[in-house]
């Protein structure tokens, strides 16, 4: 698994993959800080982890995930891949993991960030940690969304485009049918923002998590099997 997690997480830095989510997500981040810290001379490290997560992740995964399995299908390299000596548990293992480590680096830059308020007002940093905590844990499980969602198709724009419907989706569906609330990975991350670590909300974001990559397993496993 290990191969496979450095191979991806190296193809992300060796092409603008890696960069432009990094850029992307200090963009929005930097859009949220100004709003909430200079336009309202204040700060509220909950809103701003939370916002971005709502709106930036909607932007970052697509970016992440759309080439994970896509990519693999339309250069030909899927069956070298899958008739690989690594297993599909593996492969796709290392592959979730290398998207989440790109994410994981992001939030590192988001702390610069909190150093800067500390200059001011010296906000407190274990309730910043549980928010980067629950940031960590959505983007887990939207990462996990996209790769499946990468698994089923050989075009990466379209990969992009259904986790993207699928993102906004999710924010309107509940109110129509409440069954809906489930996908919606923003509804476990409402204690986070606060400072608080909800069971419930890591156990449902878990959940999703390992549900999907079972799902991916499951897809990329039968797509081996008929090769």
């Amino acid at each position: 698994m290990f191969a496979i997690y450095k191979k991806e997480l190296k193809s992300y830095f060796l092409s603008p993959t890696g960069y432009i989510t990094i850029g992307v997500f200090l963009l929005i981040f930097s859009l949220f800080f100004y709003l909430t810290t200079f336009l309202n001379n204040g700060y509220d490290m909950g809103a701003l982890y939370f916002n971005t997560a709502r709106y930036g992740l909607l932007i970052i995964v697509p970016i992440l995930t759309m080439r994970m399995f896509a990519e693999e299908r339309k250069n030909g390299t899927e069956q070298l891949l899958l008739t690989s000596p690594r297993s599909i548990t593996e492969i796709v293992l290392g592959k979730f993991l290398a998207g989440v480590s790109v994410i994981v680096i992001t939030l590192v830059f988001s702390l610069v960030y909190y150093a800067i308020l500390c200059f001011f007002k010296a906000p407190s940093l274990a309730p910043t940690l549980v928010m980067i905590l629950g940031f960590l844990l959505v983007a887990m499980a939207a990462i996990s969304i996209g790769m499946f969602i990468s698994s089923l198709t050989e075009n990466q724009i379209i990969s992009a485009v259904i986790t993207i419907v699928f993102f906004v989706s999710s924010w309107f569906l509940p109110n129509i049918n409440s069954s809906f609330s489930i996908i919606d990975l923003m509804s476990s991350y409402q204690k986070f923002p606060a400072g608080l670590i909800s069971v419930s909300e890591v156990v449902n974001l878990v959940g999703i998590t390992i549900v999907f990559i079972l799902l991916t397993i499951i897809i990329m496993q039968r797509k081996k099997s008929i090769k």
